[in-house]
């Protein structure tokens, strides 16, 4: 069984940083694609952030120039920086691994979610 544990939320005035981490664990797995994506009250969820197992990024266009996702593939961790944070990035943010394969294909998996809160 795989799962995505996020850390790093919490709550920052505005113009602040936080640094959201998301490891995986129990099964040793593999996953292409692993992003980022948050759901703020009474919207749908939208992507963040993703990047593939070699690197290649793709940024929702409110983060560009603010938030960096970096991955460890050792460690199957995936990270979120973000910086110069707005009252408008407040939201539940979720880990998500696309494709996900142990000994079988598994397919997508979410974590559980964690809130950032940026109080103006």
């Amino acid at each position: 069984q795989v799962q995505l544990v996020e850390s790093g939320g919490g709550s920052v005035q505005a113009g602040g940083s936080l640094r959201l981490s998301c490891a995986g664990s129990g099964s040793i797995f593999t996953s292409n694609v692993m992003g980022w994506y948050r759901q703020a009250p009474g919207k749908q969820r939208e992507l963040v952030a993703v990047i593939s197992r070699g690197g290649s990024t793709n940024y929702a266009d409110s983060v560009k120039g603010r938030f960096t996702i970096s991955r460890d593939n050792a460690k199957n961790t995936v990270y979120l920086q973000m910086n110069s944070l707005k009252p408008e990035d407040t939201a539940v943010y979720y880990c998500k691994a696309v494709g996900v394969y142990t000994t079988t294909y598994v397919g997508d998996v979410w974590g559980q979610g964690t809130q950032v809160t940026v109080s103006s």
